[in-house]
């Protein structure tokens, strides 16, 4: 029997075929078929959370991948309040066919307030533009902390538009965004300031080379980037006192191959950050917000095969104008595959973190800027200096031992140069003038960490993470108060229906207890949530926070909400 392998339209057809027979084959005609096909995929938003009106910034794990150094792009969930940065936003691609619009609105009490809408015009098969728009926010009576049982009526309410387009050449990607933002809110009595509103936009021109297959690529983008803050000097609350950031940023990186596995890149990033408003004393002349230029250099050697992926390379930092002039960090992340699901990995990395207006939003968004070495009665302001990773070492092991199960145990080492954090600073020594001043020192942890997550198809997935950490401070140890000591989330999602969807969650944030300090009560948020599909394209949803009803912090002194639900509906369009 002897058997025969034919290829018809791209399906293999074994023929088995007597001995001594001889299959009559006809050469086929020399005729070439060429296709384009273009695969877009569904713009599909998820629900997410916008009840909680204040989030303990995050503080970075181990991974796997390479840990690139950016400036000022800590962020927030989307839907959390406060979150200062905007990001350009790229619209998602759909199908032909589906649905390119989609508008959610959800009202809850406490004035909890969410709405997104978001449409993707499909201009041509190679023009793509988006358009968003983003509130939330809330207003009501909270208790605050440390106090009697002391009342505040406390609101704080954000917006975001953004407006993306993106235009596809051939082997080039061209995208154009511009973002605005808003921050509207007050704080606590007895405070230096008592609200308090952020405005911010940028525009974004980039170009990203998408041939993947080439031995020499490129990217290139430019961003104008705007900030002010509206309040600003101690003790003038209704006082013109904005101070205006503006970023030029501008970016690039040139990769080489060398051959399939390996390539060599040069990465540059350059920021030039300009200061216009109450940026000096005007009676003494002294400048106290002055302009600078910071410059990156990260070149670095990668190996991707089989078994190695390996990133080789340094940061090297330089300062013009303010702060230290020079610092050198790693850039070498390596992990090891075997048994095809089994990962060793390592890392040594490191970097600046750009103390510009947005991440000071994004650390404490009720903090005010340190006072200046002045004695002038009107409390002048400064900038405070960039936060230096000098180095951030870790070990770790990812695993799959059965399929749809994934663990992952980590363990490493922190050190970071003026750490930017905030305490509770009384100027006037007097028990109602208390506010959040930020600081910095060189502090240090430890760290050690574990998740896990099982998912069943689409109808169960189940994730649990924790992670430990032991901080140290060189001099300023009330710094460390706010500082998360145990971290620990678990989540619950479950889809039995193709039209109804539940999730359930916990989220725990313990800070460090400091002797003869204000110890902040820890996160302990119980919730749960679920969305239903009535007709085809229309949704209800309801999401309830606080399920067990903690009083808890999430910024110190200044209070998180209760017991507090959302509910609302979506439309696809």
């Amino acid at each position: 029997m002897k058997q025969s392998l034919y290829i018809i339209g791209g399906l293999a057809l074994a023929i088995s075929m007597p001995s001594g027979l001889q299959a009559q084959t006809t050469q086929p005609k020399d005729t070439t078929m060429n296709r384009t096909v273009v695969v877009e995929q569904e713009y599909n938003p998820d629900i997410m959370d916008a009840s909680k009106v204040n989030v303990l910034p995050k503080v970075e794990e181990p991974t796997v991948s390479k840990k690139e150094v950016e400036y000022a792009t800590t962020f927030f969930p989307a839907t959390s309040v406060p979150a200062g940065l905007m990001n350009p936003y790229t619209g998602k691609e759909v199908q032909p066919g589906s649905t390119p619009g989609y508008v959610r609105a959800r009202y809850g009490n406490l004035g909890n307030l969410a709405v997104l809408a978001n449409y993707l015009f499909r201009l041509s098969d190679k023009d793509k533009l988006n358009v968003r728009f983003q509130m939330d926010g809330m207003d009501g009576k909270l208790t605050i902390p440390f106090t009697d049982n002391e009342k505040w009526n406390a609101f704080y309410y954000r917006t975001r538009t953004n407006v993306d387009y993106t235009h596809q050449f051939n082997k080039l990607d061209l995208n154009i965004a511009g973002n605005f933002g808003l921050s509207n809110f007050n704080l606590k009595p007895g405070g230096v300031n008592s609200k308090q509103k952020f405005t911010s936009g940028d525009f974004h021109a980039g170009i990203h080379f998408i041939d993947e297959t080439a031995p020499l690529r490129f990217n290139a983008e430019t961003n104008l980037l705007m900030y002010e803050r509206q309040h600003n000097m101690l003790n003038e609350n209704d006082a013109n006192t904005a101070l205006k950031e503006t970023i030029i940023r501008t970016k690039g990186d040139v990769t080489g191959a060398i051959g399939d596995q390996q390539s060599v890149t040069i990465a540059l990033e350059m920021n030039n950050l300009l200061y216009s408003g109450y940026t000096k004393n005007t009676a003494t002349g002294d400048e106290f917000f002055k302009n600078y230029t910071t410059l990156l250099l990260n070149p670095y050697y990668e190996l991707d095969n089989d078994d190695w992926k390996l990133h080789i390379g340094a940061n090297v930092d330089l300062s013009f104008g303010f702060d230290k002039s020079f610092r050198v960090s790693p850039d070498i992340t390596a992990q090891y595959i075997f048994s095809d699901s089994y990962v060793l990995y390592a890392k040594a990395t490191g970097g600046k973190l750009l103390n510009d207006f947005r991440r000071l939003e994004n650390v404490c968004p009720y903090g005010e800027l340190p006072e200046a070495n002045t004695s002038s009665a009107w409390g002048y302001v400064q900038r405070p200096y960039d936060t230096y990773e000098q180095i951030n070492g870790a070990v770790g092991f990812k695993a799959s031992p059965y399929p749809g199960v994934w663990f992952n145990v980590y363990g490493g080492y922190q050190n970071l140069k003026n750490d930017l954090s905030y305490f509770n600073f009384n100027r006037l020594n007097d028990a109602h003038t208390k506010y959040l001043s930020f600081a910095q020192d060189n502090t240090s942890n430890f760290y050690l960490g574990g998740e896990v997550s099982y998912d069943y198809k689409d109808i169960l997935g189940i994730s649990a993470k924790y992670t430990y950490r032991n901080w140290d401070s060189k001099n300023g140890k009330e710094l460390l108060a706010v500082k998360p000591v145990s971290e620990m989330s678990f989540n619950v999602h479950v889809h039995p229906i193709s039209t109804l969807n539940i999730n359930l969650g916990y989220d725990y944030v313990n800070r460090k207890e400091v002797e003869g300090y204000s110890k902040m009560t820890a996160i302990n948020d119980l919730h749960i949530g679920a969305s239903y599909n009535v007709f085809k394209g229309v949704s209800v949803y309801a999401q309830v926070h606080n399920l067990l009803n903690k009083k808890y912090q999430y910024y110190l002194g200044y209070p998180a909400e209760g017991f507090n639900f959302l509910g609302g509906l979506s439309f696809r369009f």
